[in-house]
């Protein structure tokens, strides 16, 4: 379930803004408040069915621009890379600093800050 609750943010994330303020509001009191359909669609005074086909709906929208422009993919790559990176750099960093080799240590130490910025982002 977990893995679920957190794809969805991620959709949310990248592709929420495309939703009408409708989608978006049913959507973050679904899976970010944690209310039930029931308890949404008391306090809007329509069905749980309604409350469901919106929700159903805007899954469905940032799913399929997932599925065509693959930016969650390609986010979680780049951030894997981004982790070895900074891993291989740090290596560097405890090499060069072994055999004394000051320059492959500062440009080693200027990676792995790099790496470190671009994965705090």
């Amino acid at each position: 379930m977990k893995s679920q609750a957190y794809r969805m943010a991620m959709l949310y994330d990248f592709y929420g803004d495309v939703l009408t303020d409708r989608q978006k509001e049913f959507y973050d009191l679904y899976y970010n408040e944690d209310l039930s359909l029931g308890e949404i669609a008391e306090n809007y005074g329509i069905t749980r069915q309604g409350v469901r086909d919106v929700i159903v709906r805007a899954e469905a929208i940032l799913t399929e621009l997932e599925d065509k422009t693959g930016l969650i993919k390609r986010f979680h790559t780049m951030h894997s890379q981004l982790e070895q990176l900074r891993q291989d750099a740090q290596q560097l960093v405890e090499l060069a600093a072994q055999r004394d080799q000051a320059d492959m240590e500062l440009l080693a130490l200027r990676v792995r800050d790099t790496a470190d910025q671009l994965l705090k982002e």
